[in-house]
């Protein structure tokens, strides 16, 4: 498996050979490459980063030999240890850190690794920054600082309670409501850091919690992916444990997928439609999500006199337009929720908190709640091209033939018809078109797909 790079930090499987696969070289690689540029940027040598890891089982492998390198730049490293995506973003602006690394390859199976770059706020770097990264790093024109002057190593065990803390300070957030209601709540965390967190946030808001895989032993049970595929598991303890509701989480944490009383997937696109829909309830403003994500959160902005806006794929991307609009809830419809008075990034504790406030508040089960909102189905699918087609004249062609619909060509290529709307993305990576649909049933969402499969082919 080739080792993948891109402007947020590179990945890979383990083991194998260095530039192919993530090898203890690369790591150095990269670590070095990512410290050198925040000296250059900040441009001083004693930086402190901070750092944690998801469970899986490669974590303190590649966590210690990115500390040692960053400390062998001169650089500080606090490390939080086993943490969150979420909670290590949180902390790296608590600690006025210089910036932080996330080793995790997120909903990537048990072989990946990776080191996720954030700035000096607690985000992904952007684009921009990312590519600067990459320079460095191909150069390899790395300088080390001596013995006198090596950075400092500590540790911090403080992280995912003071993230849980700022969670329940958020006036949003009623744990006295949701305590009442004695929800009993099922948590599949894969047996990773979500075990130790999500766990902990339901028990401090009285809910009656049952685990399944909350070991952050890295042994993942199951694909690590939070979707409907993955889940019977979770789905059939809900049921037998007669529970409320079943909360799942991705290896870091910033993914959130919800199952109500009846075993039935809530749907990860609804995760935020429905926190949306309460944060939106108590004040009208913007909500933001991208161009691949349910029309479900216009419908449900645009009901309560507030508006929708759709940035490009990619979490650095929702974030931006977030703070350009001024948007008091937005994410992604994997179910990443990004509360911006917590902080701009993916988190499914905040989201998990909010989702429970409203349901309390509302007084309806996860599935009368589902109820509430419009049906619409998604179809991804994609299309293999040979590798002489140029792609982007080929998207060119496409936005042509439809000119009389609604389109949006910030992010590939996007046409909104009055009930469905099909996305054109191309793969940075290979000569591929992948292609997301959604109708208002799954059936009329899969032929939308095929039919632009054909209309790309007769246009090639």
């Amino acid at each position: 498996m080739s080792l993948i790079k891109s402007i947020s930090g590179v990945r890979g499987t383990i083991g194998g050979k260095a530039g192919e696969n993530l090898t203890p070289l690369d790591i150095v690689k990269f670590s070095s490459a990512f410290g050198i540029w925040l000296q250059q940027k900040y441009h001083k040598k004693d930086l402190t980063l901070v750092v944690g890891r998801d469970a899986r089982i490669s974590g303190e492998i590649v966590s210690r030999l990115s500390a040692s390198t960053l400390q062998s730049l001169g650089i500080n490293v606090i490390d939080l240890g086993l943490s969150t995506t979420p909670t290590v973003e949180i902390m790296v602006a608590e600690l006025q850190a210089d910036g932080g690394i996330i080793f995790t390859a997120s909903h990537n199976p048990k072989e990946w690794n990776a080191l996720k770059l954030l700035n000096s706020k607690g985000e992904f770097i952007s684009a921009k920054d990312g590519e600067e990264v990459l320079e460095i790093a191909e150069k390899e024109a790395f300088e080390y600082s001596d013995v006198d002057h090596l950075g400092t190593y500590s540790k911090n065990e403080d992280g995912i309670q003071l993230h849980i803390n700022k969670i329940l300070e958020l006036p949003e957030v009623l744990p006295g409501i949701i305590r009442e209601k004695r929800y009993k709540i099922v948590v599949d965390a894969v047996n990773s850091t979500g075990g130790i967190a999500i766990p902990k946030l339901l028990e401090k808001m009285g809910c009656d919690v049952v685990k399944l895989y909350c070991e952050p032993n890295g042994e993942f049970p199951h694909n690590p992916e939070p979707i409907k595929e993955h889940l019977s598991d979770v789905c059939e303890v809900v049921i037998k444990e007669k529970a409320d509701l079943g909360i799942v989480v991705d290896p870091d944490v910033d993914r959130l997928a919800l199952v109500d009383e009846n075993g039935q997937l809530f749907g990860e696109e609804y995760t935020l439609v429905a926190v949306a829909d309460y944060i939106l309830k108590n004040k009208k403003g913007v909500a933001i999500s991208n161009l691949s994500s349910s029309r479900a959160l216009r419908d449900v902005a645009k009901n309560l006199e507030s508006q929708h806006f759709a940035a490009a794929v990619g979490e650095v991307n929702v974030v931006s337009l977030m703070k350009e609009k001024e948007a008091i809830i937005g994410g992604e419809g994997n179910g990443g929720v990004i509360f911006p008075k917590l902080h701009y990034g993916r988190d499914s504790l905040v989201g998990a908190a909010l989702f429970l406030t409203y349901m309390a508040q509302q007084g309806r089960s996860a599935s009368e709640l589902r109820a509430t909102y419009p049906d619409y189905y998604m179809g991804k699918k994609k299309i293999e091209l040979t590798p002489e087609i140029d792609v982007d004249k080929l998207l060119k062609k496409v936005e042509k033939e439809f000119k009389n619909e609604q389109i949006s060509t910030i992010d590939g290529v996007k046409i909104d018809f009055p009930t469905k709307w099909v996305h054109l993305r191309k793969s940075n990576t290979e000569p591929i078109i992948r292609i997301y649909t959604e109708a208002d049933s799954q059936e009329d969402a899969d032929h939308l797909a095929d039919d632009m499969i054909a209309k790309i082919k007769s246009l090639i």
